[in-house]
Formats: structure tokens, sequence, C-alpha cells
């Protein structure tokens, strides 16, 4: 007899946050590939003849469905997973340039915010039946990580969170674009970044998603002090990612880094709107479940 295994713990997706954000769920505006079913509006209709896995029967399944040659060898009951069959296809373009090592007033630095949130994410859409992969990006997309539809096959892409590292300069429209190239079935593109780039740059990348047909969720991730500039005194600030330095003095610019930060945010989220992309603004001193349901359809 096999002695058990203990199931492995993941970084970004530890037990106690599974269990929290198990019941959510998310949605599209736009039809996409998949069957008619779930939370999604699909395009097609019937089965593919494309075999992408199996998975455990579960209750309310058809018993038809059931492959009894795998039961009659393994006594499993599973079901044939077929591409088509998935409500759903997702990516989650996640940036790992170095702006993302800040970390000031946070829980985290940014990188690791957005990688939990990512877990998250990616946990919440394979748990609803859908599929999801996984894209890191700085000015191009640096790895793709096959689309999965199963907690089994969620496992590759959580080990690649965890290998992700904050190094890079940063070009968000060129990735964005380059996405939109790389991407071939109407998709959820799920966009994690700090978007430390002009709105009227980032608002090409987000139009030439749109455009090929695929629906477009960014989550806008910063630390808390750079949103409120908590600073005082003569202070040494460097841009991570062309290690330029400057010295101010902090009260004298605070008012106005303020009002330009806000200018900032709101013409990102009126480009983003005038785009059709869901836009979400997530400080990372926020619990990543809270986050989480920024984007959610429903709980429980």
């Amino acid at each position: 007899m096999a002695s058990p295994t203990t199931a492995p713990a993941f970084k970004y997706l530890p037990p106690q946050m599974a269990e929290r954000i198990k019941n959510l769920g998310i949605n599209v505006c736009a039809p996409m590939e998949g069957n008619l079913q779930g939370l999604h509006q699909s395009p097609h209709f019937g089965s593919s003849v494309e075999f992408a896995e199996y998975r455990e029967y579960a209750q309310g399944d058809p018993p038809n469905l059931i492959d009894w040659a795998v039961y009659a060898k393994s006594d499993r009951y599973v079901i044939r997973r077929f591409h088509e069959e998935t409500n759903l296809r997702a990516v989650v373009l996640l940036d790992t340039s170095e702006s993302l090592r800040f970390c000031e007033n946070g829980i985290y630095d940014k990188l690791s915010y957005s990688c939990y949130l990512a877990a998250g994410l990616m946990y919440i859409l394979i748990n609803q039946g859908d599929s999801v992969g996984l894209m890191t990006f700085t000015d191009r997309i640096n790895r793709s990580l096959e689309p999965a539809a199963s907690l089994e096959g969620l496992k590759p892409l959580l080990l690649g969170l965890e290998e992700s590292e904050a190094k890079g300069a940063s070009d968000i429209e060129k990735a964005l674009h380059a996405a939109a190239e790389t991407l071939r079935s109407k998709s959820l593109v799920i966009v994690i970044s700090d978007f430390l780039q002009s709105p009227a740059f980032l608002s090409r990348g987000f139009q030439h998603l749109r455009h090929n047909g695929h629906d477009v969720t960014a989550f806008h991730v910063l630390d808390p002090a750079e949103i409120r500039f908590p600073f005082h005194g003569l202070m040494e600030f460097k841009e991570l990612e062309t290690g330029r330095r400057i010295l101010v003095e902090a009260g004298e610019i605070q008012g106005r880094y303020i009002r330009q930060v806000e200018k900032y945010l709101e013409d990102l989220r009126l480009a983003a709107g005038a785009c059709g992309v869901s836009y979400h603004l997530v400080d990372t001193r926020l619990p990543i479940e809270h986050a989480l349901q920024k984007r959610a359809a429903r709980d429980g």
C-alpha cells in the first residue's frame, strides 16, 4: 500500500487563502469561446473533438459522459474534458518589471502582491470550470505558460509565479500589443501592473486587445506611499528601472505630487472605461481577498 503524500504548499496560494476565495466567481461581458454554461455566454454550441484532459466526475454531471473504460481500469469516475467544454479561456498578464520591487507602506512589495492576486484569480477561474494561462512581461512577453483547466494543471502556473523576479524596464503598451498579436482565441485578459506609463499609451494597448475581441480587466497595483506620498524632510528617491536619483524637500512637493497622481489615476480610469476595460485600483495594503472581490461575479 502506498504511503500518503502531503499536498504541496504554494507560496502565493496558501490553503487558508484558497478556502476563503473558493466561492468567488468571475464572469465576462462579451461572448467567449466555449459552451453555453456557467457564468459565460458563448458563441459555440456542441462539443469539440479536440481532447484536453480528464476531470473527476462531479454530482450533477450527466452519467453518459463518464469514461467507462477508465473506470474499468482504475475504479474512478472521470469525464473526458474537451477544449470547447471549458466555459472560458483566460490569460493573466503579469508585469514583472523592476518598478514592481517597490515596497514602502504595503503588506508586500508590488510584485509579491501581484503574484498573490494572479494566483487567486487563476484558482477562481479553474475552480469554476474555466481554463487560464499565464504570461509575464516587461517591455515584451518574457514567459508564457500553457493554459490549465484543472487544479493539477494549475501547479506549473503557481510555480511560475514563484519563479518570477522584478527586473528590467517596462513598456506596457508594447507588451499589450505583443499579447494581442499572440492570443488567437477570444479570451478574458487580466492585466496586473503598476501601469507606470502615460494613460494615452496604455489606451492604445487596451484598444488593440479589445479590437481583437478580448474581454479585458486591469488590476492597477500601487503601494499606498505612491498614492499618498507620506514623506517628510530632505529625501533622495531612486527610479528603480533607470537608476536615476533625485534629491528633494518632500514637504515642498507633496501637494503637487498628490494632485498629479490623482489626475493620472483619473485619466487612466477614464481611458480604460473608454476602451471598455474593467479597471480596478488596488493598493498593497488591501487584503488580497478584498482585491479579488472587486472583480468577483458572485459569492456562494
